[in-house]
């Protein structure tokens, strides 16, 4: 029977060879990143892209990050302006995406752009950074769960995910960010926040001098843009300050102002109210609480402002199909 193979990243030299191998073979790998972990195939290769896919159930429209190594290697596959560079100079490697035109003769496949004339360019910090470099090739890389459900931030998670897959997972630990890049549309004049994540729209505006604007189409010019994403198996309610009988809760903070006797299990995000650690939290506390199969996953209120945002932009996301509940 098909089934995962974890290889530890404490053994470097080994996991980086093996996945370069299963890479050049045009096979998927599960990687690590300071976000979550990817799904990554070569972007250049449309029957290993495919393939991604093929394991997400990922509808085609939504495209796919291209990572690379270095800025470099970034300016190979999209044209980069002053804007676009003083971003990557400024955030890369780290956990910002940069949508950038495409260069049309960068030999990336059309799966990975959906099509567009755009692409979505990332320099990952550790691991996975030094994985591109001796692959010498950008990696398309979503995040490795299914398509719209919670996204994994430890290789159990992945495991758990494909366990009838052959497919190798590189462990490098629990992701230290825990929620998606980041994705900002980088226009010579224009800042265009598609994604909110840990870089702050504030941060951006700082190092290029141009205020970000908040996307206004419904159009999917990245991935995490479809209205429900992130979804656990349970029904979801956000805004909670009394929990209902019986219903997982995700809390936030101390238990000041909050009723919490009804909750079947409690799980929270940061009891000192640390938004960072509530966001390094987030999936693999919605993962714990969803194993237990409650009806409801109730949610507690996360301030917004800063990371705070991109906290309650994968909640309302992942409640998208049952804010009814």
């Amino acid at each position: 029977m098909n089934m995962p193979k974890i290889v530890t990243a404490d053994k470097t030299a080994t996991a980086v060879d093996e996945a370069v191998h299963a890479l050049s073979a045009g096979d998927c790998v599960a990687i690590p990143t300071e976000t979550v972990y990817g799904l990554a195939a070569d972007a250049t290769n449309g029957t290993a892209v495919a393939k991604i896919f093929e394991l997400k159930d990922r509808p085609r429209f939504n495209p796919l990050i291209c990572h690379v190594s270095d800025l470099d290697m970034a300016q190979k596959y999209g044209l980069l302006n002053q804007t676009s560079l003083a971003l990557a100079e400024k955030f890369w490697p780290g956990p910002l995406t940069i949508v950038v035109p495409v260069n049309p003769t960068s030999g990336v496949h059309d799966l990975v752009t959906a099509g567009l004339v755009t692409i979505g360019l990332r320099c990952p910090s550790g691991m996975t950074c030094r994985i591109i470099e001796r692959f010498g090739k950008p990696l398309a890389a979503p995040s490795a769960n299914k398509s719209g459900r919670i996204s994994s931030t430890s290789a159990q998670h992945v495991a758990d995910e494909f366990k009838t897959q052959d497919l190798l997972i590189v462990d490098g630990g629990a992701c230290e960010v825990g929620i998606e890049s980041t994705i900002v549309k980088a226009e010579a004049d224009r800042l265009i926040l598609l994604r909110p994540g840990v870089i702050t729209a504030e941060e951006m505006q700082l190092a290029t001098g141009i205020a970000v604007e908040t996307a206004s189409t419904d159009m999917i010019e990245a991935p995490g843009m479809m209205k429900s994403h992130y979804a656990p198996n349970a029904a979801m309610q956000l805004e909670v300050t009394k929990c209902p009988e019986g219903a997982g809760l995700l809390a936030f903070s101390n238990g000041n102002g909050k009723d919490r006797d009804g909750a079947a299990r409690i799980m929270n995000l940061s009891e000192s109210g640390d938004l960072r650690e509530a966001a390094a939290n987030l999936y693999h506390h919605l993962k714990a609480l969803d194993s237990l199969e409650p009806k409801l996953i109730a949610v507690e209120p996360i301030p917004l402002g800063g990371l705070g945002d991109a906290i309650n932009d994968r909640l309302a996301r992942a409640a998208a199909e049952n804010d009814n509940a």
